[in-house]
């Protein structure tokens, strides 16, 4: 067997202090108010049992790596941190189930004890107007092509010939 095909195994092992990715952890004051805000997990595996759960704490890492970074989710795959889908997957979850609405209720509430939010000075912006190339349409959307296929004239052939509506190989004469 060829052994150029095969992705070759990773033969120094990664430190545990990645530059990389420790810089995005997330710090334990902030895990402390995360922590209390989780869905509660059931475990619906049939048995009871079933694959050993990813640690909450690598998965909220995970996620702040991403919104901290701008990345894909793909890019957590070569991280260390959570497989994208396990992360991606626990992200919805946890949006279903308002922890980041929670999280940043948290966060305006001890802000307002450490520094005081004078709620009687507040401003809001807004617009209440269309948008100027959107709105609706006074006609329906057509669902097919603007160029009928008969009009379309390929580069690198000859010329179709006319389309008819009588349908068959030859035109009457």
């Amino acid at each position: 067997m060829n052994t150029l095909l095969q992705p070759t195994k990773r033969t120094r092992t990664r430190t545990p202090n990645n530059r990389t990715t420790t810089g995005f952890r997330i710090s334990e004051a902030l895990w402390a108010v995360l922590a209390p805000l989780l869905p509660v997990r059931v475990n619906t595996h049939r048995f009871g049992g079933g694959r050993p759960r990813v640690p909450d704490r690598r998965c909220a890492d995970a996620m702040f790596y991403v919104l901290r970074t701008g990345c894909q989710w793909e890019a957590l795959n070569q991280t260390e941190l959570c497989a994208k889908s396990t992360a991606h997957d626990r992200f919805q979850e946890w949006v279903a189930a308002d922890v980041f609405v929670k999280l940043w209720q948290a966060g305006v509430e001890q802000f307002d004890e450490l520094q005081g939010i004078d709620w009687h000075w507040l401003s809001m912006d807004g617009a209440m107007t269309k948008a100027p190339l959107g709105g609706e349409k006074n006609r329906p959307e057509s669902d097919r092509p603007r160029q009928r296929w008969s009009q379309a004239q390929p580069v690198d052939r000859r010329p179709r010939r006319a389309y008819w509506a009588g349908g068959g190989g030859r035109q009457p004469a």
